[in-house]
Order: structure tokens, then C-alpha cells, then sequence
């Protein structure tokens, strides 16, 4: 594989002091839409329309990018400990009179019926 050789931005590149610009104001926007649709614990109190410098806006989108990576994660470890949950309950581990019973679970039919009797 050829590597290609990128050279460094210079530091003039990013000034935090400088506007915004059209580039800048389309990604919060968008940043701003999947901000939305994350759970409100994950969501921040940012009113987007307020970022006027290119600092803002990179503290803006630092905090949205760390919120989703977060939300993916704690959403991952959640159905990780679901499926372990899971996979703990085994067959074996059937009370003892559903084991009686063959492993059915009794209906309310049944159970209606044995109170009457």
C-alpha cells in the first residue's frame, strides 16, 4: 500500500475567535438534528443559534460527538447485560412446580378452575 503524505494544516487554520461560516453553521445545524433525537439526559442545553465563533461551534460539536459515542455506548452495555441476563435463565432453572408440570406455565383457565374446585 502507498502512503500518502498529508501535510499539517497551518495554525492560522482554526482561529476560535473567528465567525462562523456557512460550512461550519451547516454541520451544527445538522449536529443539532441528531442532538434531537438522543435521549434528554444526553442532550445539551445549547441554544445553537447563539454560536457565533468558530471556537463555539467546536465546543458545540466536541460536546454532541461525545453525547452520541455515549448514548451508543451506555446502549451497548445495557443489551450486553440483557443478553447476559438472558443467558443466565436456563431451563434448569424452572421452579419446582413448573418442573412438576412439565415446564408449562399453568393458564388462568386452570387456575380458575382449581379455585372453584
Amino acid at each position: 500500500m502507498t502512503l500518502i503524505h498529508v501535510p499539517r494544516p497551518p495554525k492560522s487554520a482554526m482561529d476560535p475567535n473567528r465567525p462562523v461560516n456557512a460550512l461550519l453553521k451547516t454541520q451544527i445545524e445538522h449536529l443539532y438534528q441528531a442532538e434531537k433525537r438522543l435521549p434528554i439526559r444526553y442532550q445539551s442545553d445549547t441554544y445553537v443559534n447563539a454560536i457565533k465563533t468558530e471556537g463555539e461551534a467546536a465546543n458545540y460539536i466536541r460536546q454532541v460527538t461525545e453525547a452520541i459515542h455515549q448514548a451508543h455506548e451506555d446502549a451497548a452495555n445495557r443489551r450486553a447485560q440483557a443478553a447476559k441476563r438472558k443467558h443466565q435463565r436456563a431451563p434448569s432453572s424452572l421452579s419446582r412446580s413448573r418442573k412438576a408440570n412439565g415446564g408449562r406455565k399453568k393458564t388462568k383457565k386452570k387456575a380458575k378452575a382449581r379455585k372453584r374446585n
